[in-house]
């Protein structure tokens, strides 16, 4: 393996408390695969495995491996790993902002939440800090249970490595892939199966405009032990895809967490 990079994860893109954000984490390891396209256009499918929580504020060094595999690592041992994934995605049916907006009054963390401080769906973050995505139940896709919110990117999100065209500003890569995470969770029975993700696989047709409502959507694809299979769909407001994803859930214990 060669030596390529480092991924740090700052504590406010925190997930179960005091590990990262799942979706933020594989996002940014997903960002130091090479890539042609202009960014902010889109990025291809990449499928991020998580082997351990995610350490926050530690420096881990970025290894890549024969087969063009990043790996990062925390104090010698495999923390997650990301590839181009090797099949394409299919976006979740969409619902109206107005059923999104409606739905998060039914959002079941706002009850009980496993993980409070989690930066894309926990309710202990203020507006600006964390995504505030509070997704609840909305019509199934026929016996397919669904989840979906609302969720308007905050001006403290927006990316930072190019120059903003048009004055248009757009929420980041690690952002885009956190608030396609825990709505997945959610619509896979989270409130029941307290989980915390396992494998994300993403892709990329746009980065979310900073200030603009989106409808990010959640659907449950099923269970095998304590493997909980979900996907994700990000819109914009006028109805297009954004951005779609795929994840794998282990069930867990909040308390190994705490």
């Amino acid at each position: 393996m060669s030596a390529t990079d480092e991924l740090l994860v700052p504590r406010r893109f925190r997930g179960p408390d005091p590990s990262g954000n799942g979706g933020w984490t594989a996002g940014a390891l997903a960002a130091l695969l090479p890539h042609d396209a202009d960014r902010c256009v889109s990025w291809p499918a990449v499928t991020v495995a998580l082997r351990q929580p995610p350490p926050l504020d530690v420096p881990m060094p970025v290894t890549v491996s024969a087969d063009g595999a990043h790996i990062a690592s925390y104090d010698g041992s495999p923390v997650a790993q990301a590839r181009f994934a090797d099949h394409d995605l299919e976006p979740v049916a969409p619902v109206g902002a107005d059923e999104a907006r409606a739905a998060e009054a039914a959002y079941p963390g706002l009850r009980s939440h496993p993980f409070p401080g989690c930066f894309a769906c926990g309710t202990d973050r203020e507006a600006g800090d964390g995504l505030r995505i509070f997704p609840g139940e909305v019509t199934p896709q026929g016996d397919t249970v669904r989840a979906a919110a609302t969720w308007t990117p905050h001006p403290s999100l927006a990316e930072d490595w190019r120059e903003y065209r048009d004055d248009v500003r757009h929420a980041s890569l690690p952002v885009t892939w956190a608030a396609l995470d825990c709505v997945g969770a959610w619509a896979g029975d989270m409130a029941d199966r307290p989980m915390v993700l396992g494998t994300m696989t993403a892709r990329i047709d746009a980065l979310p405009v900073i200030g603009e409502e989106h409808v990010v959507i959640g659907a449950a694809r099923g269970q095998e032990g304590r493997k909980t299979f979900t996907a994700s769909t990000l819109y914009d407001a006028d109805g297009r895809v954004v951005a779609v994803a795929e994840h794998v859930w282990i069930t867990v214990d909040p308390a190994a967490f705490a």
